[in-house]
């Protein structure tokens, strides 16, 4: 067993996310040895900003530093299976951002090399690491609701209300057929099933393109940008801005789920509500540390994050005491937490409490039946193929 602090990681991207990933390393004490840029010049830059030691030339020189032990790939969603798969098999762990490719058949033949590899694999579903999400799973798992009957929620942005709004998500030769569902709706429904603890088997889709043409800058673009670029081409647009999903659970449960990234004034909504036979449970992730607990017969109550209030994996998640508020950020070290521990250990534990590649496979699996539902105009079952690993929604690190 080797200690934290003498582990060493890579993140290729140097946007947004790979941005909060080498943040989130450095708070869990992982030694973040460089990065990988789109290209050279743009590594450099941001390795210089962010006062990491080295940016490299390219993913071969990464992966011949002998110091990196852990990669994490927050690149675009095309880049993920080539990458993923030269780490693994280069020897190395590795962290995937979500989706965790661009089809199903990609994201299972990730499943099955790491599988072969013995390394360890996990996708970023970070929204999982909310201390009260972590605490909702053990706190619906110990049966607070009694039987799990309706799930419902949302997950709104506004970063791309306008017709000028422009980021890479939107070609699906480089972010997938789906771009909502995909992005954010992809954690709405992992989340779900991971805290009833019951996977999605049937949906009913409708997804809608409002934009149907955008202004795609003649320069770079950042994520979240509002800026409008003084030079642009008009690009015709064939992925969704919103959806409205109808779900099947696997225990019978029915679900109901809205995604947008057109809604103005939010941010960052992720809204869920499990309705049970004996109670309820709600959280919205702009007020991230309240959940709220429904009942019948006596008073509702508001649960303020505070891990001597929480059940076990709400606590091991919390890094902050009551009163202080854990956000976006914190999420992510409280996930690579959970994954460093094995990737301390050497190798992946029997049952991994985090989101590995075949919970990452099983959510696009899920979106492919979105997608043939909202082609087909009807009720489309989820068809899961046999996997090495089974998809541990259940379970908790």
């Amino acid at each position: 067993m080797r200690r934290i602090a003498d582990l060493g990681a890579a993140v290729i991207g140097t946007g947004f996310i790979g941005t909060v990933h080498v943040e989130a390393l450095r708070r869990i004490g992982v030694q973040v040895r460089g990065v990988l840029g789109s290209t050279p010049e743009r590594g450099a830059a941001r390795a210089e900003a962010l006062g990491v030691p080295r940016a490299y030339a390219s993913l071969v020189e990464l992966l011949d530093d002998p110091s990196v032990d852990a990669v994490h790939v927050t690149s675009p969603n095309d880049l993920h299976l080539p990458q993923a798969k030269a780490v693994l098999a280069a020897g190395r762990h590795v962290i995937c951002e979500k989706p965790l490719a661009m089809t199903a058949a990609e994201s299972r033949e990730l499943v099955e090399l790491a599988a072969q590899s013995g390394l360890v694999n996990a996708a970023n579903f970070n929204i999982r690491y909310y201390p009260l999400n972590q605490h909702a799973h053990d706190f619906v798992s110990a049966g607070g609701v009694g039987d799990v009957r309706l799930v419902t929620g949302r997950y709104f942005q506004d970063w791309l209300l306008l017709e000028t709004d422009w980021n890479w998500r939107l070609q699906p030769e480089r972010g997938g057929a789906l771009r909502a569902v995909g992005d954010i709706g992809s954690h709405w429904l992992d989340l779900t099933a991971f805290i009833t603890g019951h996977r999605i088997v049937s949906v009913m889709a409708e997804l809608t393109t409002f934009i149907e043409a955008r202004s795609e800058p003649t320069g770079p673009v950042e994520t979240y940008a509002t800026e409008v670029a003084a030079e642009t081409v008009s690009r015709d647009i064939a992925t969704e801005d919103s959806a409205s999903i109808l779900l099947r659970f696997e225990n019978g449960a029915r679900g109901a789920v809205n995604i947008s990234q057109i809604s103005a004034g939010r941010k960052n909504s992720l809204q869920y509500e499990i309705s049970g036979s004996a109670a309820s449970v709600a959280r919205d992730s702009e007020q991230p540390d309240q959940m709220w607990i429904g009942h019948r017969e006596r008073p509702n109550e508001i649960l303020i994050k505070n891990p001597a209030l929480m059940e076990a994996a709400g606590r091991a998640a919390a890094a902050l005491p009551g009163g202080h508020v854990e956000g976006f950020g914190d999420t992510f070290a409280a996930h690579f937490r959970a994954v460093y521990a094995d990737i301390a250990a050497g190798r992946p534990s029997d049952r991994p409490g985090y989101p590995t590649f075949a919970d990452g496979h099983d959510e696009m699996l899920v979106n492919d039946a979105i997608a043939e539902s909202a082609r087909l105009g009807r009720w489309v079952d989820v068809v899961r193929d046999a996997v090495p690993i089974r998809a541990m929604t259940g379970e908790t690190s």
